[in-house]
């Protein structure tokens, strides 16, 4: 079972603590030594502009694979629309009411019966290939939180929800994204922390994610979504682990994706 993964109330800003994480000057993020081997933590972020050419992501720091935690929640139900969309229908009632606090409150019931109604990880690597993910892997068994991912690939998720190709289908129909859109403009107070920081209250769609692994009790604190800066549009993932509390890793998330969209607006 996924250990502490649960909501939580929106944390203070005043409150929270970057551990072991120094965002330099250049805009770049690179790890400092920890003062001790608990405050071991690491992050990495990945940001496309979407209002230019550029056709990959920025990467900060190493590209490693990371636990999803709840940002999975998006590919699960990417992969349960293109499903419906094979069978040429749209979501049944039952599966919206699952897929509509899934997003909006990060409610693990409702991810754990579209888990099972996806195939679980056989079913998401199916459609992550039509999706153009290339570096995430489903979580064994019920653990749809332990899938693993990098940065840059929680970006392809999001172009295929909000830049699709300009030429030949996309493997979400409009509706589809229209829907996941709205559901990820649309998230409680109470989730409304993360990549947003980076952005204007306007324009911005995210989805985030935690767990306190049992092995460690240190916490993975991930955020993604697009985010509108001055105008211009963005998208952000940031994925981060080995944090002490949940304050420090969203702390850490968020000045993170303050740095990288800063640098990346600069190129």
């Amino acid at each position: 079972m996924l250990n502490r993964l649960r909501s939580v109330p929106r944390p203070r800003t005043g409150a929270l603590l970057v551990s072991a994480a120094v965002l330099l000057s250049a805009g770049a993020l690179g790890a400092a030594a920890p003062a001790h081997a608990e405050d071991a933590s690491r992050v990495t972020a990945a940001v496309l502009p979407l209002d230019g050419a550029r056709q990959q992501p920025v990467v900060y720091g190493d590209d490693s694979p990371y636990d999803t935690a709840s940002i999975v929640k998006v590919d699960i139900l990417a992969t349960a629309l293109l499903r419906a969309q094979d069978a040429g229908r749209s979501l049944t009632a039952q599966e919206r009411a699952w897929a509509e606090p899934m997003i909006r409150e990060s409610d693990n019931a409702a991810a754990n019966a579209l888990w099972r109604q996806i195939g679980r990880a056989p079913g998401l690597a199916a459609a992550n290939k039509r999706l153009g993910l290339t570096e995430t892997q489903g979580g064994p068994g019920a653990k749809w939180g332990l899938t693993r991912t990098r940065a840059s690939d929680q970006i392809r998720l999001l172009r295929a929800v909000f830049d699709p190709p300009k030429t030949g289908p996309a493997a979400l129909n409009e509706t589809s994204r229209t829907y996941l859109r709205t559901l990820m403009n649309s998230v409680d107070d109470e989730q409304a922390w993360g990549v947003s920081a980076a952005g204007s209250a306007s324009g911005t769609a995210l989805k985030n994610g935690w767990l306190q692994r049992s092995t460690t009790g240190l916490w993975d604190v991930n955020s993604v979504g697009r985010i509108t800066v001055g105008g211009h549009r963005y998208l952000v993932a940031v994925l981060s682990a080995g944090n002490a509390s949940m304050d420090d890793g969203v702390s850490l998330v968020q000045r993170t994706a303050r740095t990288a969209v800063s640098s990346a607006a600069g190129r």
